[in-house]
């Protein structure tokens, strides 16, 4: 059954081709008020049934918490450049520019790195200084394994906080130069040019995946 489905057309066929209701037979005269009798030759179709609904599970709906995305989203710091995948491959690149010139791994808030990993997209949203821009799941479970093997083993103090609102947006409106000049200005997030991100913010949605590598 494909997600999204009506379950009602089911139903109707169950009654009409096992007769279900002929199965049971309500008697309110007998000693318990509850008697069932069961026609033997519909216990196999009954069971076939009632596996298929032990069966059924709810996750296998795609798009549970997200739709399905027909893009996905590399991010090479290295080359400072993001590309995007459709379902038949290479889709588009976009020049980008982050936080820092340090690029390597974002270990704690306030340094302005950016996060390596794979991540979603969780909200698009618009921002009063840069308009659009697409949030990312950072902190996700794979962060905060890293943050604190890092606290554990002394590379971060102890009373260093993760940081969070890594996103994907644009510059804003007059400053498309930092993008030309490879100027590093956000606080750890992703900045493409302000009009390459309004394109992005139309056609990128919400569950896209994201991977962020060196």
């Amino acid at each position: 059954m494909a997600a999204g489905e009506s379950l009602q057309p089911f139903f109707v066929n169950v009654k009409t081709h096992f007769k279900i209701k002929n199965v049971f037979k309500f008697d309110p005269l007998s000693k318990n008020h509850f008697s069932f009798s069961m026609k033997l030759k519909y216990l196999p179709l009954l069971l076939l049934v009632l596996i298929a609904f032990s069966s059924f599970q709810p996750n296998s709906f795609k798009g549970k918490f997200f739709a399905e995305s027909p893009y996905y989203i590399v991010i090479d710091k290295s080359d400072y450049e993001m590309h995007i995948y459709d379902e038949e491959g290479w889709y588009a690149t976009y020049p980008i520019v982050f936080g820092s010139k340090d690029l390597s791994d974002k270990m704690r808030e306030g340094d302005k790195k950016t996060p390596n990993g794979d991540f979603t997209i969780i909200v698009k949203k618009k921002n009063p200084k840069w308009g659009p821009e697409l949030l990312l799941d950072y902190p996700n479970a794979e962060s905060y394994k890293k943050f604190n093997e890092r606290k554990n083993n002394g590379t971060i103090p102890r009373n260093a906080k993760i940081g969070n609102g890594i996103a994907i947006h644009g510059t804003r409106p007059d400053e498309e130069w930092t993008i030309d000049n490879y100027y590093n200005w956000t606080d750890g997030c992703i900045s493409v040019r302000y009009s390459e991100m309004l394109d992005l913010f139309n056609y990128i949605p919400v569950g896209t995946k994201v991977k962020i590598q060196p």
